[in-house]
């Protein structure tokens, strides 16, 4: 059997894509493409920690 064929119901989060030092535009955008991402990044710790705590033996 394939590894595809049982996918994993709880996979580790991933975090998000860190966008490029040029996506901003300099402009004072409110909010800022790098605000966007360190919310995402908020996101990101809290269910990466939650995984943990699901799947202690992956610390």
């Amino acid at each position: 059997m394939s590894a595809d064929a049982n996918p994993n119901p709880d996979p580790m989060p991933q975090p998000p894509p860190q966008p490029d030092l040029d996506a901003c535009c300099g402009n004072g955008c409110d909010p800022c493409i790098f605000d966007l991402y360190d919310l995402a990044m908020d996101d990101y710790r809290r269910a990466l920690r939650a995984w943990r705590e699901r799947h202690p033996e992956a610390s």
